[in-house]
């Protein structure tokens, strides 16, 4: 519980660190995040791939909303800041730890997802002046539908990479007994 709780502080210090901060040395917190994170953990194998899946595929989510409009962070160019990146790979390291819970049943990470996915949006865009360019709620809503899918994505993802280390039972997630 000790470590679920640690992670969930890393991962909030790694978020505001990311949307107070945005492109500036602030950034060295969630790399120090992401840091800690690996050595923390026993397998560096399986969390890297995952936290380097999670960048990527965020990465390539959020550019592409980006490009349809849904927000605007008046940098110009195809893809997002990197400060958005880092909270990407910063939201993978709770996958397996301190939002593992959300892993089965699916459900919960759809609705999780489908929640907290267009309110950390909305928090960014009060806090690091990402624009909505569509409007609040039309916004919302998108990202709602978009999260509600990408989230049991994500834990199915993270799923797939813990079951392929060598020191883990078939099925078995950290925090997640056998079914």
């Amino acid at each position: 519980m000790l470590k679920q709780i640690a992670n969930a502080a890393l991962f909030q210090a790694g978020w505001f660190a990311c949307v107070i901060g945005g492109d500036s040395y602030w950034l060295l917190i969630p790399v120090g995040v992401l840091i800690v994170h690996l050595l923390w953990i026993s397998s560096w194998a399986a969390e890297g791939k995952l936290l380097l899946w999670i960048t990527g595929l965020g990465t390539l989510l959020d550019s592409a909303l980006l490009m349809l409009g849904v927000f605007d962070f008046d940098a110009g160019g195809p893809l997002i800041p990197l400060w958005l990146m880092l909270l990407w790979a910063v939201l993978a390291t709770t996958l397996n730890h301190c939002l593992s819970w959300t892993a089965k049943p699916w459900w919960r990470a759809s609705l999780l997802g489908a929640v907290g996915g267009p309110m950390s949006y909305y928090a960014g865009s009060q806090l690091a002046g990402v624009h909505l360019p569509l409007g609040l709620w039309p916004s919302m809503l998108i990202l709602a539908v978009i999260w509600a899918v990408v989230f049991p994505l994500m834990q199915w993802l993270a799923g797939y990479f813990q079951a392929l280390r060598p020191d883990q039972p078939r099925g078995h997630r950290s925090g997640i007994p056998h079914e």
